[in-house]
């Protein structure tokens, strides 16, 4: 532990300005308690000494005089990173490559590590820069005052690294993000703890063995009155069973692959707590494509564990980490003048939510965006996966075109660092086709283990649960469908674009008011949950219900309809949306409908190379059309759509910058939404969003406004300069009286419909489609 008394006595030199007491923070106990915190961070991965180098390094800058005048006022623009940067490339050459690079990054995002950018660390090749920074002196002073403050850094030979070198690509490029982790939350968690008298609670244990009694009770008591037909609960509990043994199972790669209603949710959080007891896993992190999905996963994990002795509060058990909008600003911006003695470059930290937490459920964007990220805001949670169960759930909506990048990233996790990864889906892509070209990017392959290799069994079981009718003639216009919902009594359809749902609804609710309810992103999370509970109501009640969805309801979502319509997409697409017909075997057989639209406009990119093979597939099969209950269907279908996107050629910039380990590029070209968004919190709840905007506009928001403002908040593609949507939006204020760059607050006068949630006015295009 950090000897307080010794600290009293050292020079004057100091990390930070006065806090809230009048107390400024001296610069040796700021670095001791880093380093210490640094260290036991990277004590998982097997970086405790790699990281306590970096925490002991990190501010050794700021023992340089021009740094303490600009505490003072007196200077702007000091560089107090590169020092402690270049020591430790001086000190531990190779091995300080990756502490290197993380401690320059702490403030300014990590940089390239190619030789040349390396080079320019060396004091004297900073005048030379093409942006030059001032030193805040010179550097054998600012290193030998840290000596006298009395911090002495480990040996040479002591400091071995994690950082497998450039040559590894996506795995290299890992290590050093693990590190860099580690120092950056660290660094703001002790530098809140200065300037706010935050104390650092630890996190609750996982207490897996009693997590697993209860979650297990918990299924058997949904069993017990779930309604459902004897045959679906057999699946079901044939599934549990299957994943509950698993657990023992060496951590490593797997895949489950089980029909959809089959129980997966309950079923993979089963094997990750049985896997977790067997071999001492610290945590689970829930990675879900929709924020539909997490809502529902949310609600089934408060309902098993909220109420339960052990783990409470229950929002310390389970964390959900959606920000809407993606990673890509909430970071530390590349400037100089940014210190975390600002409120606001605090405040911005303060967004991104840490991952110590039991369980994390979270996004695909979140976590893979921050996976290939360079900035600490996105970064900093990253620590918390070595030696984690990692569910990824519905794992079919990963973006082809990144897909041997995230497989290589995953596969060192897992093998470096002990993690499990699961993929589980009822449509499991043909990713181990992919394996020699995750190779040639890091990852040591992508060879996973079937968790249930009995899985066609439980596709053959479900085979007579719902009858699937193929197009086969003229395309339907909105009125033909709208009629088509009009003369049944429950009905889902499920179409491919936000524009067709509306235009869709409107035809319908123009003839079949009653029971009539539309559902996309243009809802604010509460608006959804209010109507998906409308929606599950009224089909327990047997009342009409009629609902017109994008693809935002397929995977997931618990809803059970005698017939499902849905227009002609991806394969995988429409199998989702299958499962949400006859759900829980309560008709002899539901009835799905693919149909060609009229508008058949399609997203475009992989939706649309994917669909193209599913039409390729109808031609090829007899009358029956492809069959949705073959795991061999789903086979063909991605290798096809492989062959055709031939995602080792796509992205070749990205792979150009991981080959060079260009941080600040990989994070600049991987986005698993390729337009940045932001979050436009809206009136759906007249209230809630007046208490929101008062608090807004009263003072800066912090955390508990933000956690708060998720369930009222759209996310909107990041309007351009000149954008009309910016006469109807205004930005909250953060902390330090700084303008937030991703929640805005809605101003129009209208603009939330009801029923079809946020509608922009049209001349702005800015709506994600």
């Amino acid at each position: 532990m950090v000897d307080e008394a010794s600290m009293r006595a050292t020079p004057p030199y100091l990390a930070h300005s006065r806090n809230l007491t009048g107390e400024p923070e001296p610069l040796r106990v700021h670095l001791a308690r880093v380093a210490e915190r640094a260290a036991e961070f990277g004590q998982p991965f097997g970086a405790s000494i790699e990281a306590r180098i970096a925490g002991l390094l990190h501010d050794v800058g700021k023992y340089g005089d021009l740094f303490q005048r600009r505490l003072e006022g007196k200077e702007h623009g000091i560089d107090h990173w590169s020092a402690g940067a270049w020591e430790a490339l001086d000190r531990y050459h190779m091995n300080g490559i990756a502490a290197a690079l993380a401690i320059q990054g702490h403030h300014i995002g990590l940089q390239a590590a190619s030789p040349d950018h390396l080079r320019e660390l060396e004091p004297q090749r900073c005048a030379l820069r093409i942006r030059p920074r001032r030193l805040s002196g010179p550097h054998d002073e600012v290193v030998a005052r840290m000596s006298v403050d009395g911090l002495p850094l480990p040996k040479a030979g002591d400091a071995a690294s994690i950082y497998s070198g450039r040559e590894s690509h996506c795995a290299g490029m890992l290590d050093v993000r693990l590190l860099y982790s580690a120092l950056v939350d660290a660094d703001y968690i002790e530098t809140a703890a200065h300037f706010e008298g935050a104390s650092t609670t630890p996190p609750l244990p996982l207490n897996a063995a009693n997590a697993l009694t209860i979650l297990t009770r918990h299924i058997q008591s949904l069993r017990f009155g779930s309604g459902s037909a004897a045959d679906i609960n057999g699946i079901r509990e044939s599934l549990l069973q299957t994943c509950l043994s698993a657990g023992i199972q060496p951590p490593g790669l797997y895949t489950l692959t089980a029909p959809t209603g089959a129980g997966k949710t309950l079923a993979m959080l089963a094997f990750a707590l049985s896997h977790a007891l067997h071999h001492g896993l610290r945590r689970i992190v829930v990675v879900l494509p929709y924020l539909t999905i997490i809502e529902q996963t949310a609600r089934v994990y408060e309902g098993v564990f909220g109420a339960c002795a052990g783990f409470r509060p229950y929002e310390r058990y389970v964390v959900e980490d959606h920000s809407l909008a993606g990673t890509h600003t909430m970071a530390l911006h590349d400037s100089f003048e940014n210190d975390l003695d600002d409120e606001g470059e605090r405040s911005r930290m303060a967004e991104a939510r840490t991952w110590d937490a039991p369980i994390v459920i979270t996004t695909s964007v979140q976590m893979l965006e921050s996976l290939f990220a360079n900035r600490a805001g996105t970064c900093r949670k990253l620590h918390y996966l070595p030696r984690s169960v990692i569910l990824f759930d519905e794992v079919q909506t990963l973006p082809l075109a990144l897909a041997i990048p995230s497989l290589a990233t995953l596969s060192h996790l897992s093998k470096a660092y002990g993690s499990t990864v699961v993929f589980s889906t009822a449509t499991q892509p043909a990713f181990a086709h992919l394996d020699v070209h995750v190779r040639t990017m890091g990852g040591p392959g992508w060879r996973p283990t079937e968790l249930v290799p009995n899985h066609d069994r439980l596709f053959e079981a479900v085979r007579r649960r719902v009858r699937v009718e193929w197009p086969r003639g003229d395309k339907l216009s909105w009125t033909d469908v709208a009629e088509y919902m009009a003369s049944r009594h429950a009905v889902l359809c499920v179409v491919n674009m936000k524009r067709h749902a509306a235009e869709l609804f409107a035809t319908l609710a123009a003839t079949q008011e009653e029971g009539a309810f539309h559902l996309s992103t243009n809802m604010c999370p509460l608006h959804r949950h209010d109507v998906l509970s409308e929606v599950q109501t009224r089909l327990r009640e047997g009342r009409p219900c009629r609902l017109v969805a994008t693809q935002c309801v397929e995977a997931g979502v618990d809803l059970d309809f005698p017939v499902v319509l849905r227009a002609l997409g991806p394969l995988d697409a429409i199998t989702q949306a299958a499962g949400r017909c006859n759900r829980n075997g309560s008709q002899d057989c539901g009835t799905v409908r693919v149909f060609v639209p009229e508008n058949e406009d399609y997203p475009g990119g992989e939706y649309q190379r994917a669909t193209s093979i599913t039409r390729a597939l109808l031609q090829r099969s007899g009358p029956e059309g492809p069959d949705l209950n073959d795991p061999s269907t789903f086979k063909q279908y991605y290798r096809m759509l492989y062959d055709l996107s031939q995602p080792e050629k796509t992205k070749e910039q990205l792979r150009d910058a991981l080959r060079r380990h260009d941080f600040p590029e990989v994070a600049r070209l991987y986005r698993v939404i390729p337009r940045d968004a932001v979050n436009v919190v809206v009136p759906y709840d007249p209230s809630a969003f007046e208490r929101l905007v008062s608090a807004a506009e009263s003072a800066p928001v912090d955390s508990r406004w933000l956690t708060s403002a998720r369930r009222h908040a759209v996310s909107v593609y990041r309007p351009q300069p000149g954008d009309p949507l910016f006469s109807f939006v205004s930005a909250v204020t953060l902390s330090g009286k700084t303008s937030s760059d991703q929640w805005f607050l809605w101003k129009g006068p209208d603009g939330y419909d009801r029923r079809l949630g946020l509608i922009v006015p049209s001349a702005s295009q800015c709506l994600i489609a």
